[in-house]
């Protein structure tokens, strides 16, 4: 008959890997010279922005027109030297692009 006894462990398995007693104390002098800090939430004060140049509607407007103008004049084979170019095209977006550009900075 064989017995069925294990051998005893070799190592602790399981159990606290922490030291007991929970968060560790701070000291009772504060480290800085500040205020204490506030557990309330504080929005932060809202900056007033200058309201946009009155050229800058005209000018996005403008951009688009242009490279609107442009892509058309390419497609139409008018008024534009080596309109077969696909450089008028680039160009053409490139306009309407700036366009969008400007008009981010719109307020």
């Amino acid at each position: 008959m064989a017995t069925d006894k294990r051998p005893a462990p070799t190592r602790r398995t399981g159990g606290r890997v922490t030291p007991k007693g929970g968060p560790t104390k701070k000291s009772a002098q504060p480290t800085h010279d500040g205020p204490a800090a506030s557990t309330r939430y504080t929005p932060r004060s809202g900056t007033v922005q200058s309201p946009s140049p009155a050229w800058l509607p005209v000018v996005m407007i403008a951009l688009c027109i242009i490279g609107l103008l442009v892509i058309f004049l390419h497609y139409v084979d008018l008024f534009l030297p080596g309109a077969a170019s696909n450089w008028w095209l680039l160009g053409g977006l490139g306009f309407i692009l700036a366009g969008i550009i400007a008009a981010t900075q719109y307020r």
